[in-house]
């Protein structure tokens, strides 16, 4: 791919992905937050919040360098935020908490399922779907407020006969009934194009969320009575098994013995990257790749993006200065081997401007400014 594309690789400063942990205190979530990061925050209760980096892993990016030998890979990243443990009522950290949950692209809500009498529960027992009914009551009575007093605020504005203003009264009212109904905001019945008139106010349970049952050691693999309760209770929703202490010990050791120690526990990968590809299915993200010399790199952007969209998330110079994209798709460039090779067989291709990019395509973007 072509070396001037490369001068602007280094400027990258877009964050594709940011997700906060969020749960009552004591469910694991730091334990969860330092498998995923591989930092070392400090497990107990919190006041303010741990950010990491979590690494997206992509067998596809080592695959594509065994053929370019670039002088460095470098994976997609998620930023990962772990929040202060909620607790029921809104004590503790409230409403700086809340606050700060606002900032973030999704929620992974970790729910304990583990007993362990050396870790006291807040509400006295272990009860999963309880705990996950707190946290959203939470969430939901502070999403309330923020639609009440919109609403209280567009009803002044009606008397001028505004046809938007209307509308915005209306769609505002479905989700104050759905939220005075104990109802998440992401259930309410608006279609994508009203739902501009909620994005100013940032609610919270309107935002994509995926549960993570924090297990035993014994339930990593097949779960236990409290995943089955809170299956049972989603409804469909995404959730992933995981048994934090157990992550926690794979994500201390090097690559060869990490391997040999998820052999030995039954497990085929660690169980972080099941959660992390479930987060780019959540929010329909996908990625594409550029390699060269200098460099290997995925880049994470959403599933329906154009290619001077995709073009924007390295640099907004080559967005702005967009003339066409040439493509090829992993598949292509694996088995035939080579960028030239790819051509020789026509599976190269010249896109422009509408051109949707697909997860998995090698994008070399040509540009003029």
């Amino acid at each position: 791919m072509a070396e001037v594309f490369f001068v602007f690789l280094q400027k990258f400063k877009k964050m594709a992905l940011n997700c906060g942990i969020i749960g009552l205190s004591n469910t694991g979530k730091t334990t969860i937050f330092n498998c995923i990061s591989n930092t070392k925050a400090e497990i107990g209760f919190a006041t303010k919040s741990n950010i990491g980096m979590c690494e997206v892993k992509d067998e596809r990016l080592k695959l594509i360098d065994n053929i370019s030998h670039s002088r460095k890979v470098i994976p997609a990243t998620v930023e990962i935020v772990d929040l202060p443990g909620l607790s029921k009522g809104g004590q503790g950290v409230g409403n700086k908490l809340l606050a700060e949950v606002q900032t973030v692209d999704a929620l992974i809500h970790v729910l304990r399922c583990f007993d362990d009498p050396n870790v006291p529960h807040s509400e006295g027992s272990i009860d999963p779907v309880r705990d996950m009914e707190l946290v959203d009551l939470e969430l939901q009575v502070r999403d309330l407020d923020l639609v009440t007093r919109k609403l209280q605020r567009v009803e002044k504005l009606l008397k001028n006969g505004d046809k938007d203003n209307k509308r915005a009264f209306e769609v505002l009212s479905i989700y104050k009934e759905v939220l005075e109904n104990m109802q998440n905001a992401r259930t309410a019945d608006v279609s994508e194009e009203d739902k501009k008139y909620i994005q100013d106010i940032q609610l919270l349970t309107v935002k994509p969320i995926m549960y993570v049952c924090n297990v035993d050691d014994a339930s990593a693999l097949t779960g236990n009575k409290y995943t089955e309760a809170v299956k049972a209770a989603l409804h469909g929703e995404d959730m992933v098994i995981l048994a934090g202490k157990l992550e926690s010990e794979i994500a201390e050791l090097d690559e060869d013995d990490r391997q040999l120690f998820m052999e030995d526990a039954g497990l085929t990968e660690p169980g972080v990257n099941r959660l992390v590809r479930l987060a780019y299915s959540t929010l329909k993200l996908q990625s594409f790749f550029t390699t060269g010399p200098d460099e290997t790199r995925a880049w994470t952007i959403h599933v329906g993006d154009t290619a001077p969209m995709a073009a924007g998330v390295i640099h907004s110079d080559l967005q702005r200065g967009f003339i066409r994209a040439e493509v090829m798709s992993t598949e292509d460039f694996l088995h035939y081997g080579s960028e030239q090779a790819v051509k020789e067989a026509g599976k190269f291709g010249v896109e422009g401007k509408t051109y949707v990019v697909k997860d998995g395509d090698i994008i070399n973007i040509r540009f003029n400014v």
